[in-house]
């Protein structure tokens, strides 16, 4: 809320230079805001009574999206990157996948690793569980595991997170 917007009786003023000037009327504190030619904003309506401070409401608003996109540049955002097996993958292919894992847990990426079963070879879902076991061993020194391996109808698989250091 800014100037006229404010309708508390009383209100805490902060002056434009950071100076607390006590507990005034909001009229009063709202006609020395016009006196220097700024804005009187609420900035802690929950406060008891609320605090309102002398500034320029533009410059304070360019401030509050500049800290906000700072922030925002901070966060650190990670994607789940899915790595498609079968059951009777080779050596080569398996090694293929895992580097490319690598890469994507490098990047801090998730790891999500799924074997999919067709037809008959859901008769052998042991192969499967040691070919996820080999491929985990292949990527363990730079990949933990996030969530062990489970079955998931048809599907069978785990999901890997880059490994602390």
């Amino acid at each position: 809320m800014i100037n006229e917007q404010i309708r508390d009786k009383e209100v805490r003023l902060i002056g434009e230079n950071g100076e607390q000037l006590g507990i005034v009327s909001s009229r009063e504190a709202y006609r020395l805001a016009q006196e220097a030619g700024l804005d009187l904003v609420k900035i802690a309506p929950k406060a008891e009574p609320p605090v309102c401070r002398i500034i320029d409401y533009n410059k304070y608003r360019y401030e509050q999206t500049r800290k906000a996109k700072e922030a925002k540049k901070n966060q650190k955002t990670s994607e789940l990157k899915e790595i498609r097996l079968s059951p009777n993958i080779d050596d080569n292919d398996l090694n293929t996948k895992a580097n490319a894992a690598r890469k994507f847990l490098s990047k801090g990426d998730k790891v999500k690793v799924t074997l999919r079963f067709r037809g008959r070879e859901m008769a052998h879902l042991d192969r499967g569980k040691e070919i996820l076991d080999s491929f985990f061993s292949m990527v363990e020194d730079v990949a933990a595991l996030d969530k062990p391996t489970k079955m998931e109808g048809r599907s069978m698989m785990m999901f890997l997170a880059e490994k602390k250091k």
